[in-house]
């Protein structure tokens, strides 16, 4: 699973719309929508906020560990 697709389905699980975490994040929905898209990744900043939001580690969100923390 790549990151956007990642992005996707956490957003999903937790019941929000992209447009509830652009204004989370105080990006615009077309930015969001392009990380869900895989068209743009975000950088630090914005990444740290995704995972703060989603409570999940970095590297949960960008697909170097599963969701129990074992390594891909």
């Amino acid at each position: 699973m790549d990151f956007g697709e990642r992005l996707k389905s956490l957003r999903k699980e937790k019941g929000t719309t992209a447009k509830q975490i652009a204004d989370f994040l105080d990006v615009t929905r077309s930015a969001y929508s392009n990380y869900e898209q895989g068209i743009r990744f975000p950088d630090y900043n914005i990444l740290k906020r995704l995972c703060d939001y989603f409570d999940v580690s970095a590297d949960y969100m960008i697909g170097r560990e599963n969701e129990d923390g074992t390594k891909i």
